[in-house]
């Protein structure tokens, strides 16, 4: 359906719950998700979100993503305290990835680091471009 809007001007569109109901969902009933800082395009994650993590991201304006090594919903910040707030949802041409505008509060890796996006291939080796800010023992306890 997302794919109707491959010709359209800018400020038509579809109707959010029809085009909701068709997202192409994977066998896991997911899809991937970046999170983007939304004033700098700054790339912090890459997770995923099921159609209930979705809709409560799209409720409450704080970012949910769904936890494939736990198998549940997971509420960005809730252990560590660095939240994301939702500025803006988009979605790719397909409809097939899911892109979060978001305000991070604090590190987006659980490594203390801004970014997940740390290790920078040069040339042969694999180099980490930042340190963390925080401290994971003190986001996440021992």
């Amino acid at each position: 359906m997302i794919e109707q809007n491959e010709t359209a001007r800018p400020g038509d569109g579809l109707d959010w719950s029809a085009v909701l109901d068709t997202l192409p969902f994977n066998s896991d009933g997911l899809l991937p998700a970046i999170a983007q800082q939304h004033d700098s395009n700054e790339v912090l994650m890459l997770a995923w979100m099921n159609r209930q993590a979705l809709e409560e991201t799209l409720q409450t304006g704080r970012v949910c993503y769904y936890s494939r090594s736990r198998g549940t919903l997971w509420r960005k910040g809730e252990s560590s305290g660095q939240v994301q707030h939702l500025h803006e949802l988009r979605l790719d041409c397909d409809g097939d990835t899911l892109l979060l505008r978001v305000d991070q509060q604090g590190p987006a890796c659980h490594t203390g680091r801004r970014s997940c996006f740390y290790n920078v291939l040069q040339g042969n080796r694999v180099v980490v471009s930042e340190p963390p800010q925080v401290d994971p023992q003190t986001l996440y306890g021992p």
